[in-house]
């Protein structure tokens, strides 16, 4: 979408600090850090949330964002003690970029309940 944050990072009209990237994925660096570790795991395709996803179309998309996130996990260590993974959905959820984006976040331990 022209006007998505997301989106214009995925098409470098904006800078990020790229953990991760291939033609479908984008990882990147959050730039309000939540965590030690926090990074940001999008589709390179417009998506506009979790519920947005196309159940016949995006199986395997969802699955190799999965994998994509596991590989990051263990590249920054975090497999050792552990992370948070999140999707905010919808305003009500939190969500504030809406373009389908996973949350991992750890280098610290992380409170429950969240906030």
């Amino acid at each position: 979408m022209e006007n998505c944050l997301f989106c214009k990072i995925v098409r470098k009209e904006i800078p990020s600090r790229t953990v991760f990237e291939d033609d479908a994925v984008l990882a990147f660096y959050d730039v309000n850090p939540q965590a030690p570790v926090h990074i940001l795991v999008i589709p390179k395709t417009h998506r506009g949330g979790f519920l947005e996803m196309k159940e016949k179309e995006d199986p395997s998309l969802e699955g190799y964002l999965m994998s994509v996130i596991r590989k990051i996990a263990r590249e920054k260590g975090l497999d050792q003690k552990g992370f948070r993974l999140v999707i905010n959905q919808g305003s009500d959820g939190g969500q504030t970029v809406f373009h389908l984006h996973y949350h991992l976040l750890g280098g610290r331990a992380m409170a429950w309940p969240p906030g």
